[in-house]
């Protein structure tokens, strides 16, 4: 893809992931810091594909003057998710819809930072319609624990969802916050939909998909005419 947009010219978007920090001893995480990645883990392959997906597109931007935006996007969350991608929001609404418990995993209290799509679909515009080629931290500051998304969706969908505990995964992060104060400066972003209103939105999306829950038939009148 950057040879393609080195040949034709095209601005080249890179979508990083706040992975490439690793497990962080910085807290909250700055572009400036260079991560703590453990190169040969269970999770190297997808911190390590994208940091070397970094080193690349600079590569190709100094090298062969390809014009090109990099995004270190963190927890991402919305309607039209795939239900069973193993994502943490995409599990816990899906086990709470399906009357299963959400599964917790080591104690719970490592921390994500949840944004919603559309806010990180308006940051990614008006990175590629900017000058600045990043990269740019886009995610929502707001900190959760796990038992405290987990608690969040019980209050979305069902107060008596039962929370289960199971051995936490090889090299999870303890800690993910994104410092976003270069994206509000250069690009005049910064993220507007809380966990507790993008949450409902996200839910009302897999509910219809999962149990086929049609209530709305103007959507269904649309959906007909479009496949059509």
């Amino acid at each position: 893809m950057l040879g393609l947009a080195k040949r034709v010219g095209a601005r080249f978007l890179l979508t990083s992931t706040s992975e490439v920090y690793g497990d962080p001893l910085q807290h909250p995480q700055v572009e400036t810091y260079w991560g703590n990645v453990n190169p040969i883990g269970v999770r190297s392959c997808y911190d390590e594909g994208k940091r070397t997906a970094e080193t690349l597109t600079m590569d190709y931007h100094r090298g062969a003057g390809v014009e090109v935006r990099i995004a270190r996007i963190f927890n991402t969350y919305g309607p039209r998710m795939c239900i069973d991608d193993g994502r943490v929001v995409s599990n816990f609404v899906a086990q709470a819809l399906r009357k299963e418990p959400l599964t917790v995993y080591g104690d719970g209290k490592q921390t994500r930072s949840f944004q919603y799509v559309s806010d990180l679909v308006e940051g990614l515009m008006r990175l590629m319609e900017g000058e600045h080629v990043g990269p740019f931290n886009l995610g929502n500051p707001g900190e959760f624990t796990m038992l405290e998304l987990a608690q969040v969706v019980q209050e979305t969908i069902d107060p008596n969802a039962k929370i289960e505990f199971k051995p936490n995964t090889e090299d999870d992060p303890h800690k993910r916050k994104p410092d976003i104060t270069k994206a509000k400066e250069l690009l005049g972003w910064k993220p507007k939909v809380p966990l507790r209103k993008g949450l409902p939105m996200m839910v009302s999306d897999f509910r219809q998909r999962i149990f086929g829950d049609q209530k709305n038939p103007a959507t269904t009148t649309t959906t007909s005419t479009t496949t059509a």
